[in-house]
C-alpha cells in the first residue's frame, strides 16, 4: 500500500504541473518542453519544474 500512495501523490502533483504549465503565459514550445518532460521524468520533471517552470507572474529582466 506504501506504494501505491506514494505513485498517487506523485501523479497529483503532476497533474497539478502540467495544469500549471498550460495556464501559463509561457510560449507554445516552452509549454510543450515541460509537458513533455513532466510525462517522461515524472519525478525529476516536477522537482525541475518546481525549480526553473514558467511563472505565469514572474519578471523577465
Amino acid at each position: 500500500m506504501g506504494y501505491s500512495l506514494v505513485g498517487l501523490l506523485v501523479l497529483i502533483a503532476d497533474i497539478y504541473a502540467i495544469y500549471q504549465v498550460l495556464t501559463s503565459s509561457a510560449s507554445t514550445g516552452a509549454k510543450l518542453i515541460w509537458t513533455i518532460v513532466i510525462v517522461l521524468l515524472p519525478v525529476l520533471g516536477f522537482i525541475a519544474w518546481l525549480i526553473a517552470g514558467p511563472r505565469g507572474s514572474s519578471v523577465n529582466i
